[in-house]
């Protein structure tokens, strides 16, 4: 009898750690350091983070099949884009570390794209115009993307009310 409530003693022991493990980091500090870890792992979760855009062109051309690819490569640049935001899209920001942070992603960002949705479309995007054998544009493609955020960072603005405005007061010299 004793040993069976050692065993879930134990067990519990475990299953608390490991659950406090896998809990995201609690300060902003917890976050870096978690980061900084993360963007130097090959491999997140067990699956492999490509390091750079030709190695993701690469690690996608082994995941999809060869009736999906030829599909995807006769859609529009736009349909490619859009229809795919959802499903290749979200499996690449899910699998790829793109919120927590990867070795892509920081490539990414150090590219100028910051927004994890911006950075599966760019994959998107380019790995289209890689299998069409186009021009990549990846500079136009980023500003593309920045261009973008900062509207969209405007029109909140713009739309946003101010809650309540503080003027400081100084002191005036006489």
């Amino acid at each position: 009898m004793d040993i069976i409530k050692l065993l879930c003693c134990a067990s519990l022991l475990v299953g608390s750690s490991m659950w406090l493990l896998a809990q995201p980091p609690s300060s902003k500090e917890a976050f870096e350091k978690a980061y900084k870890e993360r963007i130097k792992k090959e491999y997140l979760d067990g699956v492999y983070i490509p390091a750079d855009l030709g190695d993701a062109f690469v690690r996608l051309n082994k995941l999809i099949d060869k009736d999906s690819k030829e599909k995807f490569k006769n859609a529009s640049e736009e349909d490619a884009a859009r229809k795919l935001h959802f499903s290749l899209g979200r499996w690449i920001i899910h699998n790829w570390g793109f919120y927590g942070g990867s070795r892509l992603s920081h490539y990414l960002r150090e590219l100028g794209i910051t927004h994890p949705d911006d950075m599966a479309q760019f994959i998107v995007v380019t790995y289209h115009r890689n299998l069409n054998r186009r021009e990549l544009e990846v500079k136009a493609l980023v500003e593309h993307y920045k261009e973008m955020r900062k509207k969209e960072h405007e029109a909140r603005l713009e739309k946003g009310t101010v809650i309540h405005q503080e003027v400081k007061k100084t002191k005036q010299k006489d």
